[in-house]
């Protein structure tokens, strides 16, 4: 990694040509390098890639995910196009691999079809034919694939394609999905997961917990200290979070200085728990100011699932425990469900 480079084609070329992998210019704010050493950790738990193979031939799928393994690639593999949309929302793949003749269904078809879905809009989708008419390639790349493969095809460049398209949609993904200044999920995304745990829960019968944070006399903070100091805050905030939170929490920047956690497994006394620990040792951190130091604190509301159902509702609730913290005299947590 290369900080303060020049920003011009030569010396990035240069830089890239020693072996750096990420190059910053001289203009670079310090919380664009702060995300990128966040995703450049967040690496290190990443799950293996996945590839969903829709193949009608049980004998060429079995080829294929055997392909894949060798380089460490886990897969599923529907033989019948029509199983693709419940195989996407359930196994989640990062690629889909799509034979292009299959009965009844072409793989441009069943490509057409994956794209009428807002969700799946971005997945990558390679196709795999023996058909070698250039113009048919182009014809199935137009609508909708992302690449085309021949068959017989070497494993090595297969598995070397399939690799390299996984890692761009989940650098995008990343992209989409994060808080540029802290690294954690964004808004929407934070939204998003907790309504996919809601529905988790809802099928295992298990529980749920939402806490809303807000940093104390933030406002104060912005305006005595300076916005970099406000934001120096919100990122260790982020940092402390991430730490001391489980593998299994969510954790995102809902908006300012909000922050938005959904903790699986945990019922509201859990949670408030969980929190308040973390509260206790926010309260202790000192923040550098030039030769000064000063604390801060954080409060926060809890609600809980299956006493609310609704994710909107569930994220009001734990407004409303927040706002009655902020009312108790701020660092501290109130729970509720």
């Amino acid at each position: 990694m290369v900080y303060n480079l020049q920003a011009d084609f030569s010396s990035i070329k240069a830089a890239l040509r020693a072996g750096t992998d990420h190059c910053f210019g001289l203009a670079t704010h310090p919380s664009e390098i702060l995300a990128k050493l966040i995703d450049l950790c967040s690496h290190e738990d990443e799950p293996p890639f996945r590839v969903l193979v829709v193949e009608d031939s049980t004998t060429a799928s079995i080829s294929i995910q055997r392909t894949l393994k060798q380089s460490g690639i886990e897969s599923h593999a529907v033989t019948d196009p029509a199983e693709i949309l419940n195989s996407l929302r359930s196994y989640q793949p990062d690629l889909v691999l799509m034979d292009m003749f299959m009965p009844k269904c072409t793989g441009v078809e069943a490509t057409r079809v994956i794209r009428q879905h807002p969700e799946f809009l971005s997945t990558p989708i390679i196709y795999l034919s023996g058909e070698g008419d250039m113009g048919l390639q182009v014809d199935a790349l137009r609508l909708g694939g992302e690449y085309f493969l021949t068959k017989p095809f070497n494993p090595v460049f297969l598995n070397a394609v399939v690799k390299s398209k996984i890692e761009r949609y989940r650098a995008l993904r990343r992209s989409m999905q994060h808080d540029g200044l802290t690294g954690l999920l964004n808004h929407r995304a934070i939204k998003d997961r907790l309504a996919t745990a809601i529905h988790l829960a809802a099928r295992t019968n298990g529980l749920l917990s939402v806490a809303m944070i807000d940093i104390d006399h933030f406002k104060h903070v912005n305006d005595k200290y300076g916005h970099p100091i406000g934001d120096q805050m919100i990122r260790g905030l982020a940092w402390l979070l991430k730490q001391r939170l489980r593998k299994s929490d969510l954790v995102g920047r809902y908006g300012g200085e909000e922050f938005l956690v959904v903790l699986p497994d945990s019922d509201s006394s859990q949670a408030r728990d969980i929190l308040d620990r973390i509260r206790q040792d926010f309260a202790t951190i000192k923040h550098a100011l030039s030769d000064q130091w000063f604390e801060a604190s954080f409060s926060t509301g809890v609600s809980g699932y299956p006493a609310i159902t609704c994710p909107e509702s569930l994220i009001k609730d734990a407004d409303a425990a927040l706002y009655e913290a902020k009312q108790k005299g701020r660092n501290t947590v109130v729970a509720r469900g």
